[in-house]
């Protein structure tokens, strides 16, 4: 299989897992929004692009719940952003979240294997 045949365009994208997602891309550093969908593009190898109408929606979201907090700052180009980054509560979903995520695609994964 191609790159191009393995990309998965947005509206693919596994609906519910965009929160998980951006918790993860989040534990790894605090970044502004545009940041945190190249980061998403690059864990995917390409595959995922997440749009602006998704992304800020589910920041605010993230936000509301306690789960990340924000902050206006200087980007490198000396622009105005909002940063985001992942709280102690933000953390903890995160983990039980993704040992959730790795339970479903192994039982997902046993099902399809099934001949």
């Amino acid at each position: 299989m191609s790159p191009a045949e393995r990309r998965t365009p947005p509206h693919e994208v596994v609906r519910g897992t965009l929160d998980l997602l951006i918790l993860k891309a989040l534990s790894l550093e605090p970044m502004h929004g545009w940041a945190i969908s190249q980061r998403l593009e690059q864990l995917s190898r390409d595959a995922l692009q997440v749009g602006q109408g998704s992304l800020y929606p589910a920041l605010q979201r993230l936000e509301e719940k306690g789960w990340i907090d924000s902050e206006w700052r200087s980007t490198d180009q000396n622009r105005r952003a909002r940063y985001y980054e992942l709280t102690s509560a933000g953390r903890r979903v995160l983990g039980a979240e993704s040992e959730q995520w790795r339970r479903y695609v192994e039982m997902v994964d046993l099902i399809l294997r099934t001949t």
